[in-house]
């Protein structure tokens, strides 16, 4: 099971130039494809006077969903490279835009597909990479009394307490990592009287 992966902390930038063309790339952390398309209007309305928006990005821990975008350059030599550099760096939930300012000489197929995966490069080596894990939440409820052994298991098994109410009946929100989870249901499972919401 894979419950971990890996993204970047913030934005980060990157610059590369070829043969006069400047290439502006940024990388994003982000999570839905409403923020891909947001981000890339934004820059898309920023720099334009650029030849090129060009883009590619990644999401879920699954690393399913993902697309790229040449912009008119030529079918290949933008979007590509960029989702090769999210690829070879086992990056998800990001989202890379490199901004192409012409220089008057044409680059050729080669040239270009270089020069959008050094500008990517840039912006993921200028980024601070962090592994996060893929959580997994249960409730539970119990009696007052089980309070005991129910703090018991959480302090062994150590998952996140995301919400608790403390009545009569008790109830619990907790987060832990995919792989764990067995762990924390099992032992949850053994006290008696505990139900699972």
């Amino acid at each position: 099971m894979i419950d971990s992966y890996r993204t970047i902390q913030s934005k980060s930038e990157g610059t590369y130039s070829e043969l006069r063309s400047k290439f502006l790339a940024f990388a994003f952390p982000v999570s839905t494809e409403e923020e891909v398309k947001t981000l890339v209007a934004a820059h898309t309305k920023k720099y334009y006077d650029a030849r090129h928006v060009c883009y590619a990005y990644m999401l879920g821990h699954e690393r399913l969903v993902f697309r790229a975008n040449d912009n008119g350059e030529p079918s290949g030599t933008a979007g590509k490279p960029i989702l090769g550099q999210i690829n070879s760096n086992e990056l998800t939930d990001i989202l890379i835009i490199v901004v192409r300012y012409f220089g008057g000489v044409k680059l050729g197929t080669s040239g270009l597909i270089q020069a959008y995966k050094a500008a990517a490069a840039e912006a993921i080596a200028a980024a601070t990479i962090v592994e996060k894990t893929v959580d997994e939440q249960i409730t539970v409820a119990f009696e007052y009394t089980l309070m005991n052994q129910v703090m018991r298991v959480v302090k062994e098994v150590e998952p996140a307490i995301l919400s608790q109410t403390f009545d009569n009946d008790c109830q619990m929100t907790l987060a832990i990592r995919a792989s764990v989870m067995p762990i924390l249901h099992d032992r949850l499972a053994k006290i008696e009287g505990l139900r699972f919401v």
